[in-house]
C-alpha cells in the first residue's frame, strides 16, 4: 500500500525540492521514529536540496562517514545506504541531501542564524537548526524528534508535523500556527499548513 496521497500537501512543487527525493527523505524519517535504534528513540536532521549552499553554511562534527564513497552507492532511495543512515543517526548532526537523492554528508553541525526565528516551546536545537537553515537556503528540513514526531521545515518555519502512530495523536497539540489540512492513513497522521 502506498501513502504517497498523504505527502501531496508537503511533497509540492511549491517547495522548490525534489518531490520524490523529499517524499524518500520523508519515509525514511517515519522509519526512524517509529523503529529507532537497538530498542531505543533517536532524533535526527535531513537537510534537503541546496546542499552546496547548506554545506558552506555548516560543518562535520567527526570525520565525515560518508565522504569519498561513489555517489551511486549514496542514494537515498537504495536501501543499503537507508540502514547506512539508520545506524549513522545515532550519532550527532544533520545529513545532507541533494535535490537528485545522493546522502552527500551526515554528522554535520548546522551553523545558521536562529535570528527571527520563533518556535514552540519543547522544541529543541535540532528543530532550531532546521529552522535557521530553511530560512538562509532554499533547502527544506525533516526532523525526526526523540518523541517519534517528523515535522517539515520551510522558510524557517514549521510546515507539517507527521505522527507515525495514531495513538499519539490523541496526546498531541498541533504546533502549526494557521489553518491546516490533516490526513489520515495505517497508523499514520500527516498534518500541514493550507
Amino acid at each position: 500500500m502506498t501513502y504517497s496521497h498523504l505527502f501531496e500537501d508537503v511533497c509540492c512543487s511549491r517547495r522548490g525540492v525534489n518531490e520524490k527525493t523529499l517524499e524518500a527523505v520523508i519515509f525514511l524519517a517515519l522509519e526512524i521514529a517509529r523503529e529507532g535504534r537497538e530498542g531505543r528513540k533517536i532524533g535526527t536532521l535531513f537537510v534537503v536540496s541546496d546542499h552546496e549552499e547548506v554545506l558552506k553554511r555548516s560543518k562535520n562534527l567527526i570525520l565525515d562517514p560518508l565522504f569519498g564513497h561513489p555517489d551511486e552507492m549514496k542514494k537515498i532511495d537504495d536501501p543499503n545506504m537507508r540502514e547506512t543512515v539508520k545506524e549513522l543517526a545515532q550519532l550527532d548532526g544533520a545529513f545532507i541531501v541533494a535535490d537528485n537523492g545522493v546522502v552527500v554528508s551526515a554528522c554535520r553541525y548546522i551553523d545558521a542564524s536562529s535570528k527571527g526565528i520563533e518556535l514552540p516551546l519543547g522544541l529543541g536545537s535540532r528543530h532550531m537548526a532546521a529552522a535557521s537553515i530553511t530560512k538562509d537556503t532554499k533547502a527544506v528540513a525533516v526532523v525526526v524528534s526523540e518523541s517519534s514526531i517528523v515535522r517539515v521545515f520551510d522558510d524557517g518555519r514549521i510546515v507539517s508535523e507527521i505522527i507515525p502512530e495514531i495513538w499519539l495523536l490523541s496526546r498531541y497539540s498541533i504546533h502549526l500556527t494557521g489553518p491546516y489540512t490533516e490526513r489520515h492513513g495505517a497508523q499514520i497522521a500527516v498534518i500541514s499548513e493550507k
